[in-house]
């Protein structure tokens, strides 16, 4: 599976990006499909998952109420709409595919190049 997110960039507290991620190798209709984030001298952590059909999310507590991840099958890609965005948002972000299917917190199998969020405060 190829992964290409897209979308980082500059912004102030308080704004707002979204995030893209297109797949290709794969049929997308069966990935799981998640984003992760990489904060200078941190670990990698989740960040939001989304099932094959988009029935299904899950966010970490840092996400919750403020970032809503979606996925368009037709178009091979998911989304990570990010609001309200804090200088603590800035990262890294990565998405990941999922071979099982399901989206979850862990078991991603494939990652793309990852893409920068900045917050200024």
């Amino acid at each position: 599976v190829q992964l290409q997110a897209s979308g980082g960039g500059l912004v102030q507290a308080g704004g707002s990006l979204r995030l893209s991620c297109t797949a290709s190798g794969r049929p997308f209709n069966l990935l799981g499909m998640g984003w992760f984030r990489q904060a200078p001298g941190k670990a990698r952590a989740f960040v939001a998952g989304i099932n094959w059909s988009g029935g299904s999310t899950v966010y970490a507590d840092s996400a919750k109420g403020r970032f809503t991840i979606s996925r368009d099958n037709a178009k091979n890609t998911v989304y990570l709409q990010m609001n309200s965005l804090k200088p603590e948002d800035t990262a890294v972000y990565y998405c990941a595919s999922d071979s099982t299917g399901w989206g979850r917190t862990s078991q991603y199998d494939y990652w793309g190049q990852g893409t920068q969020v900045t917050v200024s405060s």
